[in-house]
């Protein structure tokens, strides 16, 4: 028997690795996100899989963790956003101060987790405060464009994925993708406009969406891929 890679949703590339030397089933998960799973040769695929998935928050809540310390700030950083500019200092307690266009980010410590969870929610207020300002409209009008019809919009915190559509033509859209370039912020709302009529992965669907992104469907997507919900 020999390692096997696997792709799951919501956890990403898992290696299943049959060791002599396991004798029970254990998930290492990797700084760089990846997971590995050992576990005896006795031990079913069924079995292996079923464990894999009744510990996947596990799984998730750890590489939620080694994100969020590769993306940490730290003082005099500063990030541009759409609408404004977030700047970091150092204080003697955290707090927020927010005039015009600039927000600043005062901070105690900024290598405590505590910190980073602080900076963390500020910005996801931040960005789901541009979000809701700039998606819907901007998928109204993209809709209106290529003749889709869509219900209700609503905006999420998801470190997932960056939109979804239900079969009711429902769009939710990832309050993360501010952080995107137009260009493919654009690309993920008329992926989310094709799935109001055509709910699948399949050829028809991206002959669509490359119909109307210029031929550069593909190309969008593997962009897309290359940013992370935690990139800061």
């Amino acid at each position: 028997m020999t390692n096997k890679v696997v792709q799951i949703n919501d956890i990403g590339k898992v290696t299943f690795y049959p060791n002599r030397r396991s004798k029970n089933i254990k998930i290492s998960v990797k700084p760089d996100k990846s997971v590995l799973v050992s576990f005896p040769y006795f031990v079913s695929n069924y079995e292996v899989a079923t464990f894999v998935q009744k510990n996947a928050g596990w799984i998730r809540r750890q590489q939620d963790k080694f994100e969020l310390k590769k993306n940490r700030v730290k003082a005099g950083d500063e990030i541009k956003t759409k609408l404004h500019t977030v700047v970091f200092c150092e204080a003697e307690k955290n707090k927020v101060e927010h005039k015009s266009e600039t927000i600043k980010i005062f901070v105690k410590d900024f290598d405590t987790e505590q910190a980073q969870l602080f900076i963390e929610k500020v910005l996801t207020e931040i960005y789901r405060f541009e979000a809701k300002r700039f998606l819907p409209e901007r998928l109204r009008q993209l809709a209106n464009i290529y003749k889709f019809n869509v219900n209700t919009i609503t905006i999420r915190n998801n470190r997932r994925n960056w939109g979804s559509c239900s079969s009711r033509n429902n769009i939710s859209l990832n309050l993360q993708m501010m952080k995107l370039p137009d260009e493919l912020i654009d690309y993920i709302l008329l992926h989310e406009l094709v799935h109001t009529k055509i709910k699948n992965h399949g050829p028809e669907f991206w002959k669509k969406l490359n119909e109307i992104t210029g031929g550069k469907a593909r190309e969008l997507a593997k962009q897309v891929k290359q940013y992370s919900t935690y990139t800061l």
